[in-house]
């Protein structure tokens, strides 16, 4: 284990003031492993070293390398609420690590490094409302906002779900989902691409879903995530109703290599999404001069 030990030469606390505990690969152990939609799994992790576990803290927003023995590392959001929440990883299956990740098995072990990235703003945002849009698996890094902010209700006002995906079976965390809307005053408004067999929720894009919810664009707050086309019309619709460019929020996804800067694989304009993201405004997003 170890950090920066305060001189902020490694990791990701130059720019971000957050040290990652874990700066070399640290053995996890796979607890669990749970099918969530087509080509995604849930890993249920543990450290074995249990100081490594007590000193093992996130951030909404942040992610991690994970190193699959044999196969790679890759970068990897984190899903887990920062308190009181089972630590673990969803995977989409998209290239040789990812599939040697979902061939293993309960038992097996990875290697984890991190956390990385300056993560969602938090004590920011208290008294707002919060507006989260999500297309597919962009629910799986906004799943640690979530949660947080459900187990600090009191300090914010509406808390919206708008979250949309090309079918039911490409829904994430159905279970978390109804477990969510167990809290007074959490809105959730679904919506799958196409009619099918089956569906009596509502049909259409997640943009569509912002006039219907009535969402509220002052002292409010947007986390959006999900692919290209479904970011760049919510946020449209936003803009159209008057929302700031500095109150939308989203995350960048860059393949990274070492998650501390030093490789700049993960460049994009003038940043470096590991270090000085990967959590962005709409406005800071504009200025990258590259389509996001």
């Amino acid at each position: 284990m170890s950090n920066c030990h305060g001189n902020h030469e490694q990791g990701n606390c130059k720019t971000t003031g957050l040290c990652p505990i874990v700066t070399f690969p640290e053995v996890v152990n796979i607890d669990e492993i749970r099918d969530e939609i087509p080509e995604v799994k849930t890993f249920y992790l543990s450290f074995p070293n249990k100081d490594v576990e007590r000193e093992f803290r996130i951030k909404s927003g942040q992610f991690i390398m994970c190193t699959v023995f044999g196969a790679g590392e890759f970068a990897v959001s984190l899903p887990p609420s920062p308190e009181n929440d089972r630590f673990h990883i969803s995977v989409r299956a998209v290239g040789k690590v990812t599939h040697a990740l979902h061939a293993l098995r309960v038992g097996d072990k990875l290697g984890v490094r991190g956390p990385f990235g300056n993560g969602f703003p938090f004590e920011d945002i208290k008294g707002k409302n919060i507006i989260y849009v999500a297309g597919g698996i962009g629910l799986i890094p906004l799943r640690s906002s979530i949660v947080h902010a459900l187990q600090h209700r009191e300090d914010f006002g509406r808390i919206i779900l708008l979250y949309g995906a090309r079918s039911g079976k490409d829904l994430m965390y159905q279970e978390d989902i109804k477990e969510w809307q167990q809290n007074a005053g959490f809105e959730t408004f679904i919506t799958i691409d196409r009619a099918e067999a089956g569906w009596d929720g509502e049909v259409g894009y997640v943009n569509q879903l912002i006039e219907k919810a009535n969402v509220p664009v002052d002292n409010s707050v947007a986390f959006v995530c999900g692919p290209p086309v479904m970011f760049n019309s919510v946020i449209g619709e936003f803009l159209k109703r008057g929302m700031s460019e500095d109150a939308i929020i989203s995350t960048l996804e860059r393949q990274m290599k070492c998650g501390i800067g030093k490789c700049q694989h993960c460049a994009v304009g003038r940043t470096l999404v590991c270090t000085d993201g990967p959590v962005y405004t709409y406005r800071q997003i504009k200025t990258l001069g590259e389509q996001i």
